[in-house]
Parts: structure tokens; sequence; C-alpha cells
């Protein structure tokens, strides 16, 4: 029964959440993010303690790679790569557009499409089925009275995250969602779980962020 250590440091909300299997042990999560940075390790410490495991128990760290806040990024991934380093265990990583869609597979419709805000009128974001197989890749995306247009003539798709206000506010299309959807790092562990046990890991000494755009810097100043 690997134990999992699961991280996401991506949003304006992060968390992290111990696991076992795909039993969610506990969780931890910090709403302010310039905190981010301070939070992560005590939180780290105080899971563990709760749980009562120790961090020599760990078999993987799992954690989203983005895109997201561009300082949050760099917070998780060095938390994470210094942890499979230290413990000599594997990293794992997912998309976080993908971690967030993973969310919502419970809505009722026909496509899922997650939203970080980037800044002005972008936001980083991709379609998803029901089934996470991506129909718009992870993007970067300036958004304008057309977006998904075609699509959404014909399908229904849940908006939702940091992004989705601002489609909501030039858009007027019948087959449009938009959803308040909670995404935090319980909703990781079961996509960690799978990719451990396929030994899907990643490279720890070539392993950087998915920013997306160069030198990008989230809206609130991360």
């Amino acid at each position: 029964m690997p134990l999992i250590l699961n991280i996401d440091t991506s949003t304006e909300q992060a968390s992290i959440c111990l696991s076992e299997n795909v039993q969610c042990l506990g969780m931890r999560s910090n709403d302010t993010q310039k905190d981010h940075a301070s939070w992560l390790h005590p939180a780290i410490e105080g899971l563990l303690k709760d749980t009562g495991r120790n961090l020599v128990d760990l078999k993987a760290v799992g954690i989203t790679i983005g895109p997201g806040s561009y300082t949050g990024l760099r917070i998780g991934m060095a938390t994470a790569k210094g942890l499979c380093y230290a413990l000599n265990i594997p990293l794992i990583g997912i998309n976080t557009l993908e971690a967030m869609a993973s969310a919502a597979l419970n809505e009722e419709t026909d496509y899922i499409c997650p939203m970080i805000d980037a800044r002005r009128m972008e936001v980083f974001t991709a379609i998803y089925d029901k089934n996470l197989v991506p129909l718009l890749d992870p993007c970067a995306m300036i958004l304008n009275e057309q977006s998904f247009f075609d699509l959404l003539q014909t399908k229904k798709i849940v908006f939702y995250g940091s992004g989705k206000n601002k489609l909501e506010a030039i858009i007027d299309q019948s087959n449009a969602r938009f959803k308040n959807i909670i995404f935090n790092a319980s909703h990781l562990y079961v996509i960690i779980y799978s990719k451990f046990i396929k030994y899907d890991f990643m490279p720890l000494a070539y392993l950087e962020p998915l920013y997306l755009k160069e030198h990008y810097t989230h809206n609130s100043g991360k």
C-alpha cells in the first residue's frame, strides 16, 4: 500500500493530500497565496504527524506541474524534488488543468473546460471529455466573443476556475455552463496512484514547471 504525498501549489489555494492506494488519509490547504512558501513544509510535517506517518514512509510524491502561478509552481516543484532526492523516491507529475478537470467529472455536461486566470483577457485552458481525453490541449488563450463558438453550437461545456468569469462576461451561449467547482489536492491522488502503478515517473534532473508562457507572472503579482 504505497503512501503518496500529493501537492498542488499552482493556483490561489495551495493544498496537500496524503494518500494510501486510492484512499485519502488527510488534507491541508492554504488560501493565502503569498504565504504558500512558508506554509508548505510545516503543513507536510503536520499532516504526517496527524496521520501517524513519517517522511521515510513515503513511496512517491505527486505534484501539479502547471500551468498556474509562476511562483507557486516553483515552490511546489522545489519541495517535491527535494523530498524525492532525499528519500530516493519517484516524482509523479500531472498537468494542472487535467487535475482540475477530474474535479468536474460528475457534472452533467459533454465537455469540461477548466480555466486559470492569466492576466487581462488571457487564460490557461484546455477542454476534456468525461474520460479526461483532451479535445483541446493545454494552452494560453486570449478570450473573445467567438471563443468556443463552434463547439457550443452542439455541445454543453462546463467552464470553471479562476478564469471563467472573463468568459462569462463576454459570451451568451445556452450550452455554456459556468460553475464554481472546488479543486484541491484531494483530486490528485487517484490519478497519481494510477501513474504510480504504471511506473509513469518524471525525470527529477530535467523536470521543469509547465508555464505555457515565458516569464509568466500571475495577475496577483505571483
